[in-house]
């Protein structure tokens, strides 16, 4: 059996949303049963950026607003591992908002979960690029920005009280990517209890249009148009908001992880070098 380190405890306040985002992720790698040790989950920084301390796979710590680059590097490097980045509004649509549009546009295979509150929680409260504004309900919709790139292959939102519905995104997520279609972008609308508790508004404000029979998440169209007309009367979608089934995720051949590395492959080469400067 092979081991892994022992997780650590979660560090969140009580009530906090990244305990649902979490769960959600430790039991799709039950239900589509993949190991601990062929995951590597990467984390940005913030509160959500503990979070690969918990669950007992390969985890990483990145800079600020590079968790994107970084994960896309262990995905170019060996494609067959499930490869799960994980961070907040913070790091990924502020500082990290670049990394966050060329990696739609790139559409690797892997997982990117951000959690979002709308607030900097771990620097005590300061508004994010998410947090709303005067006549809008929300700021930056990144999922509209997703749905805006050419690329893009999987978009959803979830919510952290809603946790069977984020539990069903999360397997459709890693499935996207495990299936080589590319990059399985999920938002988990997350409240930050200490700081900006929106549990109740953002109760108010979703709708679920996995619940919805006429509407076709595979409609690029139909999905920003969704979103705009929402967001006029101050609401915004949750769900699989678009999915390309037929997309293919990108992949930089030779994998690193598929190369021999061993020296002595180079030694006859090595010689002939050396010799040509003799002559």
């Amino acid at each position: 059996m092979t081991k892994t380190y022992k997780p650590a405890e979660p560090i969140w306040c009580a009530g906090c949303g990244d305990f649902g985002v979490q769960g959600a992720l430790e039991r799709a790698l039950i239900d589509l049963n993949i190991a601990k040790h062929d995951v590597m989950i990467l984390a940005g920084i913030g509160c959500s950026g503990t979070l690969q301390n918990n669950v007992g796979t390969y985890g990483y710590h990145a800079l600020h607003g590079r968790v994107l680059p970084t994960a896309q590097g262990v995905a170019f490097a060996n494609p067959d591992l499930t490869v799960v980045a994980v961070g907040g509004d913070g790091d990924g649509f502020a500082i990290g908002a670049g990394h966050f549009v060329h990696t739609v546009k790139r559409n690797p295979n892997l997982v990117y979960i951000v959690m979002n509150n709308s607030v900097y929680g771990l620097t005590k409260g300061q508004d994010s690029p998410t947090m709303d504004s005067e006549g809008a309900a929300y700021g930056l919709d990144a999922t509209r920005l997703a749905l805006s790139i050419p690329g893009a292959s999987f978009i959803a939102r979830g919510y952290s009280r809603w946790s069977h519905q984020l539990h069903e995104l999360t397997v459709a997520a890693f499935e996207h990517a495990r299936a080589k279609r590319g990059f399985a972008f999920l938002e988990v609308l997350s409240p930050c209890v200490t700081y900006n508790d929106t549990y109740a508004s953002w109760d108010s404000m979703l709708d679920n249009v996995d619940d919805d029979p006429n509407y076709d998440p595979t409609n690029m169209s139909m999905a920003f148009t969704r979103g705009v007309e929402l967001d006029e009367v101050g609401r915004m979608p949750a769900g699989i908001i678009y999915r390309n089934d037929n997309a293919v995720g990108r992949e930089v051949p030779p994998a690193m992880s598929k190369q021999n590395l061993d020296p002595a492959q180079h030694l006859d080469s090595y010689g002939k070098i050396m010799a040509s400067y003799a002559v």
